[in-house]
């Protein structure tokens, strides 16, 4: 099995995420990520650049530059999606950080299955615009609680900004769940765990969204799973749990460049103006187009 690496970002115009290694699934934050992706890249290394803000869709090797922001049923209308629309009702909302709720859903259907790495289209009673939001729960807590959880990031995106400003404790709302590629089976008992390294940058340390998590998959999975924080705008002491894992400053090519090989893919995640950087950056290595995938969430 390869290396894996990524990279992410937290809440802030400097966060930044980079990924890398396989197939690109799309819906799920850094800690699913991280734990589903020794199980979907059996045989590459991968590197992705994310940024906080991007739980929504992915769009592997495409055009990077977007003149205007389409609506989500648009802008993923030829993606696999689920047939049925389940009704789900909320059953806990907490501040993941200033800029980001964690959305928790009770899912009324029993029926109700996804995969690590899918989304769902939020519909919201009232409003007329469908969301899109990255699963940040594992298919496990569904199938023990039959609870599901978003994290959304505030924006004056209809769907997002009633999230924040609206939703409350029992709000009902429906659920479809849409992927990129569709299902992919498993492969067996031939597999074989490989590394993942991910670069993660936020403005601060509290915008470094499941860090927690993150660190605790480190240990979980010493030498196999690796993160390097990257902070931009850091005020106040970081402690002392993170300290060894943060670098002040921005993901740099000479980050990226020592893990540079034939057997790593490499996914970002962004706005717009990050994912032209580290794209070009990643060229400037010697990463081929095709090594490289992007999150498009705008």
């Amino acid at each position: 099995m390869g290396e894996r690496l990524f990279t992410g970002a937290g809440g802030s115009e400097d966060c930044q995420v980079i990924m890398a290694h396989a197939t690109i699934y799309v819906g799920f934050t850094v800690p699913q990520l991280l734990r589903g992706a020794s199980r979907i890249f059996p045989t590459h290394s991968a590197l992705v650049v994310m940024r906080h803000s991007d739980f929504c869709y992915c769009t592997v090797n495409s055009t990077i530059k977007s003149k205007r922001k389409m609506d989500h049923l648009e802008r993923t209308a030829n993606n696999f999606r689920q047939e049925v629309i389940s009704q789900a009702k909320v059953c806990g909302i907490t501040n993941e950080s200033e800029t980001v709720k964690r959305l928790r859903l009770a899912i009324a259907n029993k029926d109700f299955t996804f995969k690590a790495g899918q989304w769902v289209d939020f519909f919201i009673p009232g409003v007329s615009v469908v969301g899109g939001f990255s699963i940040c729960s594992s298919p496990g807590l569904l199938e023990r609680e039959g609870i599901l959880e978003l994290a959304v990031k505030h924006t004056v995106h209809p769907p997002a900004h009633w999230i924040h400003t609206e939703c409350t404790l029992d709000s009902e709302v429906a659920l479809r769940v849409g992927d990129l590629h569709g299902y992919q089976e498993g492969k067996g008992n031939g597999y074989k765990m490989g590394t993942v390294k991910l670069y993660y940058s936020a403005k601060n340390t509290s915008e470094l969204l499941f860090k927690k998590n993150i660190l605790g998959l480190m240990n979980a999975f010493p030498g196999k799973i690796m993160c390097h924080f990257h902070v931009t705008q850091q005020s106040s002491q970081i402690c002392k749990e993170l300290q060894p894992h943060v670098t002040e400053g921005r993901i740099s090519e000479k980050d990226l460049e020592k893990h540079v090989s034939k057997d790593t893919l490499w996914y970002i995640c962004g706005p717009p103006p990050m994912i032209e950087s580290i794209s070009k950056l990643l060229s400037n290595i010697g990463v081929p187009r095709n090594c490289v995938f992007f999150e498009k969430w705008w």
